[in-house]
């Protein structure tokens, strides 16, 4: 077998690897929406339809027409946003401090912030919930300062790293302008940082947007705080008379849509703050 044949079989094998890794990765999103807009009728007929016969849209008005769906969409919302707003302002902070001013403690700091991400929710749970409920803390403020145990330290790690990657003569210049630190922070170096900002603060949303496990602890005694996975999770349906099979395919997509418009919106400069610091000089 000469150099060239190999290079092609290479080629072809590569590109069935993309392929059936493609399929894999977006199969699941294509079931989704397949069932979602099928009718009640075709989704409980057996053997099942890899192609909706007829198309249907049913099963998204009925997810817009139910309130718990919509009430969860807006706590979602207003949760993930604060939750994303924090961990950048607090984080950005901390990661100036961190990465750029000397003082004492300053690793076991860092050995600290990594360690609280090593704990799985389930682990802190029950103690969590019940300081929550010693202090008689509302269902969305609860969540949102819980979300915080988990995107904040992240945030503090992927922070840290950027500001230290940029250069000493930054600060050197704004000092010898009459810049001080605070100056220094908000006007010459946290514009810098805006690929780092956006990728933590992209990760920082989604996780807030799906978390499901505090939301449903947390909303148990307060329905009206549930987010949109614990209603979702609870729906009961509109239309579909056992399992609301459609619906929640259709709550699903409406619900993973935004999260994709804002990959697709900040993509390079997500692709920026993942690569910072990759390569030094």
């Amino acid at each position: 077998m000469n150099k060239k044949t190999r290079l092609v079989l290479g080629q072809v094998f590569f590109w069935l690897l993309i392929t059936l890794i493609f399929i894999y990765l977006m199969f699941p999103f294509y079931w989704a929406t397949v069932s979602a807009l099928k009718t009640e009728q075709e989704l409980i007929q057996t053997p099942t339809s890899y192609f909706p016969k007829e198309l249907s849209l049913q099963n998204f008005a009925a997810v817009f027409r139910n309130d718990s769906f919509l009430r969860g969409l807006l706590n979602s919302t207003i949760v993930a946003l604060s939750v994303t707003v924090l961990s950048l302002l607090i984080g950005s902070f901390a990661g100036y401090a961190l990465g750029k001013m000397r003082f004492r403690g300053k690793s076991p700091s860092m050995y600290l912030i990594l360690a609280m991400t090593m704990f799985p929710q389930i682990a802190v749970l029950a103690g969590l919930y019940a300081v929550i409920r010693t202090l008689n803390l509302p269902a969305i403020p609860s969540m949102i300062l819980s979300y915080m145990i988990f995107t904040l330290p992240f945030t503090v790690w992927v922070l840290t790293a950027f500001f230290k990657g940029l250069p000493v003569s930054l600060l050197q210049a704004a000092q010898v302008d009459g810049a001080d630190m605070m100056q220094t922070f908000w006007q010459i170096l946290l514009p810098l940082t805006a690929p780092a900002l956006v990728t933590t603060g992209l990760l920082a949303f989604i996780q807030a947007w799906n978390e499901y496990l505090f939301a449903l602890t947390f909303t148990s005694i307060e329905p009206t705080a549930r987010t949109v996975p614990v209603a979702m999770a609870l729906f009961s349906g509109e239309i579909a008379r056992q399992e609301p099979v459609g619906e929640i395919m259709a709550a699903a997509i409406v619900v993973t849509i935004p999260l994709v418009v804002l990959v697709l919106i900040f993509q390079n400069r997500i692709v920026d703050g993942l690569t910072a610091g990759a390569v030094k000089g």
